[in-house]
């Protein structure tokens, strides 16, 4: 189930006169520079003055504010200080708009809009142990020195996954960071430290908007939700954490950076949350000198605007990057839908989901000796005793009051006496899609009421085989047999072996069945799939979903039944109450995945930039399966061969990307005049947004951008792009260039042979010609393989329009 949670609209509030409108927040962005591009008198900034700077634009915006705008109009949220200059205003009237838009000084004006999260074995799986952590000092030290701040719902600190480990060399701490320690309920000043160096919480968009509530959503960093807490532990929590719910031990859960500092920045709530919190959030971690920012969490929708790359949002992340600190972004959950990305930007790395090859299955088995599978992390009944089935019809009272008793969310209309020691059958239904009725209370009733356990059929009516809530545990016998064929099959032999008298009221339960353990993970070594909620390209650059020269996704990581933590005060998912760990699924548990990887290969290369970081993984990802077969890609119902618009560049590999050959680099300047070459966004779209205009030499095409790959949205007849790569190996080495052409049309590569010296950079000319107008996109590569065993490998998707015969 992909953790994808609706967030309230913003309230309103009542009109004042036909001239005022519902009372909202907008983002104020202003001409004077932030902190990042402040230079004092000396050629070097001192933390004083910095702060005597941030100061002065603190109380510069608040006299600006109350110089232009009547008292009670206006309430100022936030100042944006260290990469944006600028302000969260919530405004009652349209006046107040008017009034700033019409101001100098005044860059651009942005509404606030709605952002949603995007929600142990997976270590092993990727061959980080022996392949990673070996390399960089032993799993306890792994991602040592890195901090990843997570921009999230919080952390549980009181977890076992965060509690600070005396085997480290006691440096976790990065000596750059400067982040500090809100206090506050469910967190004391002891919940900062080694591990959790710093904590923050943003939500001033939330309360003003009635969403935030202080009894449920707790007024510090604390999680209240489950969500932060599980990011958190999946990028950076302790080496070999016991996985212990429900009095089973699942094994033992590591992030993929042990040895990691983790900066929590809560901005997330229960119900989603505000991009102006949000954005708060990021300054302040970029601001408290992060390494790695890792964001579960995305815009409902594709902003409106000139083009999604522009958002207040992206701009905050592109300045975030000019500052060093690598992005990872959850993809979306809205797959296999195309273009359903909802992280939009070349300088942010994307994050799909995929399947692992651990599955937990279960069965039952029927006494006339046949077994139906089904899924259910339970445990088992008694032994090998066969207990009595009973429909939830069959053991409760016909009292009219209770219309569903089929979904057994009630236990009052069971009677105890019939449903004691039974095998109760329950239906999924509608109620369940739609919430309004959850597995884990079909497992409450059953231990109130006495029943041996439960069975659970799928409803005709709804018909699917993706049932909410598969993965929770559970502490009494349980198997959802999703299957609509089995479910049918269970009924006739109930039907077949329950004795009736003439009013239809049951005199013998005869049908027996014995439920085995869910709980015992397999592994089918066939993996990694594409999940199927996991976004799909092409990239968009606008919300007319106009496509982007972007490759996105950037990279896939494992997203799918993931062990991690959770916090037991959890109000966020009804199925996950209560415990300390949460086997989840989403782009949310993906995107931490490549935050640690990240922080690893930061561990190794410190000076590398986020465009190198991203490279390496991309370069160096599989494009095949543990079989060797191409990476398959899940639809609604079947399999399809994935795309580079499904995985990106493919599946992550750590070892390779630790030691990638070439890198692709890019810097703040080429992201500039990327945005300028954007069609429909001129020089001042680029000014408001960034600050700066367009370079007087300006690029023709996005797709010049010197990214590890090649996107053409529009090809006619033809196009040269050009690829700038570094050597960042320890060798000379000589690279062969083979292409894999797209359908439809020609690649030419020069040169096809080079030798490039260490840290030397080399130009790569490719020509892509239209031979014939596809009207779709088709997908090629070129692959570059060293004599020194590094193989380089680069995505190509183009839209042939018109080819040289048209």
């Amino acid at each position: 189930m992909a953790p994808i949670t609706s967030i309230l609209l913003v309230s309103l509030v009542t009109l004042w006169s036909s001239l005022l409108v519902g009372a909202k927040v907008f983002m104020v962005l202003m001409d004077d520079d932030p902190v990042v591009s402040y230079k004092p008198h000396q050629a070097k900034r001192s933390d004083e003055e910095v702060m005597v700077y941030k100061e002065s634009m603190i109380s510069g915006h608040e006299m600006f504010l109350e110089s232009l705008l009547q008292t009670g109009t206006y309430t100022k949220l936030y100042s944006y200080t260290h990469l944006l200059n600028g302000f969260a205003l919530y405004v009652t009237s349209d006046e107040v708009l008017e009034v700033l838009r019409k101001t100098k000084g005044v860059r651009s004006i942005h509404e606030d809009i709605k952002m949603e999260k995007l929600t142990t074995h997976t270590p092993d799986y990727l061959g980080i142990p022996h392949g990673v952590w070996e390399t960089v000092g032993g799993a306890q030290n792994a991602g040592e020195g890195v901090v990843i701040g997570i921009i999230d719902t919080g952390i549980n600190p009181n977890h076992p996954s965060f509690i600070p480990q005396s085997s480290s060399r006691g440096r976790n701490r990065n000596s750059n960071f400067r982040g500090k320690c809100d206090i506050g309920e469910g967190f004391p000043p002891t919940a900062c430290n080694s591990k959790i160096v710093g904590a923050r919480y943003f939500s001033r968009a939330a309360t003003i908007a009635g969403d935030f509530n202080a009894t449920r959503d707790y007024l510090s960093p604390f999680d209240a939700d489950g969500h932060g807490s599980h990011t958190a532990s999946t990028a950076a929590g302790n080496y070999r954490t016991t996985v212990h719910v429900n009095g089973f031990n699942y094994g033992y859960a590591s992030g993929m950076a042990p040895g990691a500092g983790i900066a929590v920045y809560k901005a997330l709530y229960t119900f989603g949350g505000y991009m102006s919190d949000v954005v708060a959030a990021v300054d302040q971690a970029v601001e408290d000198r992060v390494d790695i920012l890792s964001l579960s969490i995305g815009p409902s929708t594709v902003p409106p605007g000139p083009s999604a790359f522009l958002n207040v949002l992206e701009m905050e992340l592109l300045f975030a990057t000019k500052a060093g600190v690598l992005v990872a972004q959850a993809a979306g959950n809205g797959g296999p839908s195309s273009s359903s990305i909802l992280s939009f930007s070349p300088w942010i790395t994307s994050v799909a989901a995929s399947i692992t090859d651990r599955k937990y299955n279960n069965s039952i088995i029927l006494g006339n000796g046949h077994s139906l599978s089904g899924t259910g992390l339970a445990p088992s009944t008694s032994k090998e005793v066969h207990f009595p089935i009973a429909a939830a019809a069959d053991v409760c009272t016909g009292n009219s009051s209770y219309v569903a008793v089929d979904n057994c969310q009630d236990p009052e209309p069971f009677i105890l006496s019939l449903a004691r020691g039974k095998l109760i059958i329950c239906t999924y239904s509608f109620d369940f899609e739609f919430e309004s009725a959850s597995i884990s209370t079909v497992a409450e009733t059953m231990q109130k009421v006495g029943a041996a356990g439960f069975i659970i059929t799928m409803d005709p009516d709804v018909g699917t085989e993706q049932v909410r809530g598969t993965t929770v545990t559970f502490g009494v016998p349980g198997i959802v047999v999703n299957n609509l064929g089995s479910s049918m099959a269970l009924w006739d032999y109930y039907n077949s072996n329950t004795v009736r008298n003439r009013n239809g009221r049951v005199v013998a339960f005869t049908a027996t069945a014995r439920i085995l353990d869910g709980r015992q993970a397999t592994y089918t070594g066939q993996a990694p799939i594409v999940a199927t909620y996991s976004s799909r390209g092409p990239d968009v650059n606008n919300a007319l979903l106009q496509t982007a020269d972007v490759l996105k996704p950037n990279i896939m990581a494992p997203g799918s039944s993931i062990w991690a933590a959770w916090s037991p005060n959890s109000v966020g998912d009804y199925y996950s109450r209560g415990q300390n760990f949460a086997l989840v699924s989403g782009t949310s548990m993906s995107t931490p995945h490549i935050a640690g990887i990240a922080a690893l290969i930061k561990q190794k290369h410190p000076k590398w930039s986020p465009a190198a970081i991203t490279s390496a993984m991309m370069t160096t990802a599989n494009v095949t399966d543990y079989s060797g077969a191409p990476i398959q890609a899940q639809q609604s119902n079947q399999l399809a061969p994935a795309t580079p618009f499904d995985y990106g560049s493919g599946s992550v590999n750590p070892t390779k990307a630790l030691d990638p050959g070439l890198i692709f680099n890019a810097n703040f300047k080429h992201y500039i005049q990327f945005l300028c070459a954007v069609p429909g966004v001129d020089d001042d779209s680029v000014r408001r947004a960034v600050g700066t205009g367009c370079p007087t030499k300006k690029k023709a095409w996005c797709s010049d951008l010197n990214t590890p790959s090649v996107t053409v949205s529009n090809l006619v007849r033809s196009r040269r792009v050009i690829r700038r790569v570094t050597n960042v190996a320890s060798q000379n080495e000589t690279y062969h260039v083979s292409i894999r052409e797209p359908s439809g049309v020609s690649v030419t590569v020069s040169p096809r042979v080079f030798r490039i010296k260490p840290k030397e950079s080399k130009h790569i000319q490719i020509g892509l010609e239209a031979r014939e107008a596809t009207n779709a996109y088709t997908f090629g590569e070129l692959l570059l393989r060293g004599n020194k065993k590094h193989v380089v490998r680069v995505p190509l998707a183009v839209f042939v329009t018109s080819s040289l015969g048209t």
